[in-house]
């Protein structure tokens, strides 16, 4: 009896001593993970960094969380209980399920629901703007249609059929280009149908050409990977070039004279939305001119 006394009050010792430990892991692999996060200066390294490793490094948190809850468990009736009956062994059959379903409802969450905040995360350190390391002027990053000037052949091919996506990042006052890559939707969409951010391409292909053979209209399939419902969008491939843009002019279409006022909904590439009145149209093209849109980011 008194042997059996020993060990209960070791076992709960051990117990304690575990949780507390288990607890204090936690907390060291999430300090580690955001000094290692923290240690990318550059937006691009922490980009993929995040992109890579947020949503494992989390599972790891989660599961040693519920390890910890495991230990915390078995220490239930510590006060009432002293010796060993098949209560003990439920209790630390209890403690493993609390452990298991900890970890794996942490996974739910991290695969299904995660993705909608890390999107808006990775999306905002996707168009932060860049700084020139030579000159320290801020970056312009180019539409679409701008960047393909600055792309090669095989660049424009990736992002028109492999889903690989560039953007590049221009130093107006030195011309200086800053061209950056992004795997093909290792982030995925958000999904009409259910909210979330698993909505992944399945396939992509050209349904139009031009007459040169090059693509003209793109179609991509896609599926989501929580609710599998299904879409597909086409996508019109540019063909301008770079004396389009550089003699393209802002143009006032229509009759003008009977405007009582204009307004302007600008939204940003993080979801953020501003309205502006303006009484004349010369005053909206100025304010355009001179509106910096990284306000609203």
């Amino acid at each position: 009896m008194q042997d059996v006394a020993g060990f209960m009050s070791n076992w709960y010792t051990v117990m304690s001593i575990c949780a507390i430990v288990s607890v204090a892991l936690a907390i060291v692999v999430y300090l580690v993970y955001k000094m290692l996060v923290s240690a990318k200066t550059d937006p691009k390294q922490k980009y993929d960094y995040i992109n890579a490793n947020e949503i494992k490094w989390l599972k790891r948190v989660f599961l040693i969380l519920g390890i910890a809850a495991a230990f915390a468990i078995n220490l239930y009736g510590s006060d009432k209980y002293s010796g060993l009956g098949l209560w003990f062994y439920v209790r630390i059959f209890i403690s493993i399920c609390a452990a298991t379903l900890v970890a794996y409802v942490a996974a739910l969450i991290l695969d299904y629901y995660y993705p909608t905040p890390l999107n808006f995360k990775l999306r905002k350190l996707r168009y932060t703007p860049r700084i020139n390391p030579k000159t320290g002027n801020k970056m312009r990053l180019l539409s679409e249609d701008e960047e393909d000037v600055h792309l090669d052949e095989g660049r424009q091919a990736e992002e028109n059929i492999f889903s690989i996506d560039y953007d590049v990042w221009m130093d107006e006052k030195t011309g200086d280009v800053k061209i950056e890559k992004y795997q093909g939707h290792l982030v995925a969409l958000q999904c009409n149908n259910c909210g979330f951010y698993t909505m992944k391409v399945l396939k992509e292909e050209i349904v139009e050409r031009n007459e040169d053979g090059s693509p003209k209209e793109l179609l991509k399939h896609y599926k989501c990977s929580y609710c599998e419902n299904v879409r597909a969008t086409a996508f019109i491939v540019s063909r301008k070039e770079a004396e389009d843009y550089k003699n393209q002019k802002p143009k006032t279409r229509g009759n003008v004279k009977n405007l009582e006022a204009i307004k302007l909904e600008l939204v940003s590439t993080l979801g953020k939305r501003k309205s502006y009145e303006f009484s004349t149209v010369a005053e909206a093209q100025k304010f355009l001119a001179e509106f910096d849109f990284d306000k609203l980011a």
